[in-house]
C-alpha cells in the first residue's frame, strides 16, 4: 500500500476497520430498516469479490452495473473491485436498448450485475452481447415466474462461491486485490447522455481517494451521521460524497425505497426522510425546488394567516441572513430575536418534517439559484452549493456551514490547482470570466477509447472543463460558476452571454413557470421555451373570473407568463438581475414537460438543450416569424 496514493481497496480496508461496528448502510427491506455495519460492507465485498474470481472474472475485467440505489449496489462495485475488475456503473434512466447497448459493447463489458427490476432490459438486449460470460441478479424473489434464463445467475449463488473460494483459495484472493493499484480503473463512468455517443470517463482508484481527501477539505460530517442519498449511485458525486465520505466519517448512507418505477421512488423520499431524519442530503436543484414548494403548499393549507406569518418570517429571516457570509449587522440587531421567536413558533415544524437532525443539504450542479439557498437557509436548513463533474471524480468546490457566499459554487478544494482561462488557454487577471480549468490528483485518467477527445479535454495535466467561471476577487477561495462555454447564446452581431443564470431563476420567482430553456443563435432576438406550471395558471384565471378552458381564459394565462418575464425589465421587481438584451422578445408555450422519459432531460435531472432544441426546432423556427414573435398566437393558445 502507498500511503500517500491509497486504492479504494486500501481505503476500505482502512477506514472499515477504523468504524467496524459503526452502520455504514441503511436500506428499506419487507417494510424495515435495516442496517449494515462497516466491517459487514468489507465482509460481503470479500464474498462477492472471491465469488466473481470463482466465477472466472479476471483482473482487469469490465463488469457493468445496472442497479437502483441500494445496499446491494454498493457491495457489489466494491467486490467487483476486490476482483481486480473495473466497474461500469449504468443509469437506470435508460430506458432504451440502444443506450443500454452503446455502453455495453463500448465498455467492453463481460460481466452484467443487475437488479431484478432492470433485468427485463438486459434480457431484451443480451442476445446483441455475445461477449457477455454472465447476468448476475441481485434478487432471488424475482424468479418464482419465469426462472432464470440460459446466462443468468443469482447474487445469492456469487456469495456462496466465494465462501468456498475463501476457504481454499484465500490467498488468491488476497494476492488479486492486493496487486490493484491507484492508477488501475475503479470505473468506466459514462456522460449523461447529453451528445450522441455518451464518452466513458476512464477514473482510477487514486482519483477517488484523493477526491474524497480534497473534499474534506471544505466539508465535514460527524461519526454516525446519517447522509439520505436521493440521487443515482451511478454518478460519482454520490461515490465520492456519499459513499466513500461517509465511510471515511464512520457515518452512515440510508437509500430512499425503491418504487415499481422512477415516479414512485420520488414518491417515498418524503418517507425516507421522515424515517431516517438525515443529518445531510444529497440532491440537485430539481429537487430542492420541490422541497420548497412542498414546504409553501403545506403552510397554505394551514389557512392565510399563518401563510402570512411565515411569509413575514422568512423575509425576515433572508435579510438578516442577507448572502450567508455577510449575515447580521449593526443594523439588523432587531432581527435577530424575532427570528428566534419565529424559529421556535414555525420553522422548528419545518425542520421537523424533514426529520428534525438536518444541518445541510448539498446542491450538486454548478448552478444554484441564489433564492433556493436563502430560503433554506431561512428555515434553518442551509442548502450548500457545490460544483464538479465526472472529469474531476467530481467535486471542485463547496460551499459549507460558517463558509459560504450564496450565489458563489463554493470553496476550492485542496491540494488542487484552479485559474481561469481566456479562449486562447491564457489565464486571466482573478475576477475576470473564463473557462475553469484545472490540476489535481482527482483529474480523469482520459476518455475510454477516444485519445482525440482526451487531447482536447486534458492539456499539460491541465483538466479544461468547458464551464464558464471567475475567481472571488475579494477571496480568491471561492469560485464562481456562471455557465456552460458550450450553451453559450450567440447574439447576431457575434456577442455571446450564459443562459443558466436566467433559466434557473424565472421557475424560482414565478409559481407559474416550471421550467425554462432561453434561445439564441445568431439571431435578432433571444426566444424562450418555457412548460407552464398549467394548475397554477388555471387557479389564476379562475380568480380573474375566467374560465382556464376558454380562448379568454388562455389569453389571460399567456399575458401572466408575459408579466413574469417582464418583472425582469426596467421598472420590474427583479430589473437588472439580466441584461435587458438577453431577455426573451418571443415566447414558446412548450406542450410537454422535459422529462427523462423524452429524454429532455438527463439522468442527474438537468435540462438536455440539445434534445429540447432539436424537438421544438419547428417551434422555434415559427416564433422567428412575424405571427410566432406574437405572444398570443394559436400555437401557443394551443399548448395550454
Amino acid at each position: 500500500m502507498d500511503n500517500n496514493r491509497p486504492t479504494i481497496i486500501d481505503f476500505v480496508e482502512k477506514y472499515s476497520r477504523q468504524f467496524a461496528n459503526n452502520v455504514f448502510l441503511r436500506e428499506k427491506v419487507d417494510g424495515a430498516w435495516k442496517e449494515i455495519t462497516q466491517e459487514q460492507t468489507r465482509q460481503e465485498a470479500y464474498r462477492i469479490g472471491a465469488g466473481l474470481m470463482a466465477l472466472g472474472v479476471e483482473k482487469g475485467d469490465k463488469i457493468a452495473l445496472l442497479s437502483e440505489s441500494r445496499a446491494m449496489w454498493v457491495l457489489a462495485e466494491l467486490g467487483a473491485m476486490y476482483a481486480g475488475a473495473t466497474d461500469v456503473p449504468l443509469s437506470v434512466n435508460l430506458g432504451d436498448g440502444k443506450d443500454l447497448l452503446f455502453r455495453i459493447h463500448h465498455s467492453e463489458s463481460q460481466w452484467i450485475l443487475v437488479s431484478a427490476n432492470q433485468l427485463p432490459k438486459i434480457r431484451a438486449i443480451i442476445g446483441e452481447c455475445p461477449a457477455v460470460k454472465r447476468v448476475i441478479v441481485f434478487d432471488d424473489t424475482a424468479f418464482y415466474v419465469d426462472g432464470l434464463q440460459e446466462g443468468e445467475i443469482r447474487m445469492s449463488d456469487i456469495q456462496k462461491m466465494g465462501d468456498g473460494f475463501l476457504q481454499t483459495h484465500r490467498k488468491d484472493f488476497e494476492e488479486r486485490y492486493s496487486s490493484v493499484g491507484p492508477d488501475d480503473y475503479a470505473n468506466i463512468s459514462y456522460t449523461s447522455g447529453t451528445t450522441a455517443d455518451p464518452k466513458g470517463i476512464l477514473l482510477t482508484h487514486r482519483n477517488y481517494t484523493a477526491n474524497v481527501a480534497q473534499g474534506s477539505s471544505v466539508i465535514s460530517l460527524d461519526e454516525n451521521d446519517v447522509l439520505l442519498i436521493i440521487l443515482p449511485l451511478d454518478h460519482c458525486f454520490a461515490h465520492v460524497a456519499g459513499m466513500y465520505t461517509m465511510m471515511y466519517y464512520g457515518g452512515s448512507i440510508a437509500f430512499v425505497p425503491i418504487g415499481k418505477n422512477a415516479l414512485a421512488t420520488l414518491k417515498n423520499v418524503p418517507v425516507a426522510i421522515r424515517e431516517t431524519r438525515p443529518h445531510a442530503m444529497l440532491s440537485v436543484p430539481a429537487l430542492a425546488r420541490n422541497f420548497k414548494k412542498n414546504i409553501e403548499a403545506g403552510i397554505k393549507a394551514k389557512g392565510p394567516k399563518v401563510e402570512k406569518l411565515f411569509n413575514f418570517a422568512v423575509k425576515n429571516a433572508i435579510a438578516y441572513n442577507k448572502e450567508y457570509y455577510n449575515a447580521g449587522g449593526f443594523l439588523n440587531w432587531w432581527r435577530k430575536p424575532l427570528m428566534w421567536v419565529f424559529d421556535k413558533l414555525i420553522f422548528k415544524n419545518v425542520r421537523e418534517s424533514f426529520g428534525g437532525r438536518m444541518k445541510f443539504f448539498v446542491g450538486g450542479g454548478a448552478l444554484l439559484d441564489i433564492e433556493l439557498q436563502r430560503f433554506f437557509c431561512a428555515v434553518g436548513m442551509p442548502m450548500f452549493q457545490g460544483y464538479g463533474l465526472t472529469e474531476a471524480t467530481p467535486i471542485i468546490c463547496a460551499n459549507s456551514a460558517g463558509h459560504a457566499i450564496f450565489g458563489s459554487s463554493g470553496r476550492i478544494v485542496k491540494p488542487m490547482d484552479c485559474k481561469i482561462c481566456d479562449e486562447q488557454g491564457n489565464e486571466v487577471p482573478v475576477g475576470q470570466k473564463g473557462e475553469i480549468v484545472i490540476r489535481g490528483e482527482n483529474v480523469m485518467a482520459g476518455y475510454w477509447k477516444n485519445p482525440k477527445a482526451t487531447e482536447d479535454t486534458v492539456i499539460d495535466g491541465w483538466l479544461h472543463t468547458g464551464d464558464m467561471g471567475y475567481i472571488c476577487p475579494w477571496d480568491t477561495d471561492f469560485l464562481y460558476v456562471v455557465g456552460r462555454f458550450k450553451s453559450l447564446l450567440i447574439s447576431s452581431d457575434g456577442e455571446k452571454y450564459s443562459p443558466e443564470g436566467f433559466e434557473d431563476s424565472l421557475p424560482e420567482v414565478s409559481k407559474y413557470v416550471s421550467q425554462v430553456v432561453l434561445h439564441n443563435n445568431q439571431s435578432p432576438y433571444t426566444i424562450v421555451m418555457i412548460v407552464p406550471e398549467k394548475e397554477a395558471l388555471a387557479d389564476y384565471a379562475k380568480g380573474q373570473g375566467l374560465d382556464p378552458a376558454s380562448r379568454d381564459g388562455k389569453v389571460a394565462m399567456l399575458k401572466k407568463i408575459q408579466s413574469e418575464i417582464d418583472s425582469y425589465r426596467k421598472g420590474g421587481a427583479h430589473e437588472g438581475l439580466f441584461p435587458e438584451r438577453w431577455l426573451p422578445a418571443a415566447v414558446v408555450i412548450c406542450d410537454e414537460p422535459f422529462t427523462i422519459a423524452n429524454r429532455m432531460m438527463n439522468s442527474t435531472m438537468k435540462i438536455v438543450r440539445g434534445k429540447v432544441e432539436e424537438h421544438y426546432a419547428d417551434r422555434m423556427a415559427y416564433a422567428y416569424t412575424a405571427e410566432g414573435k406574437n405572444l398570443l398566437n394559436e400555437k401557443n393558445l394551443a399548448s395550454l
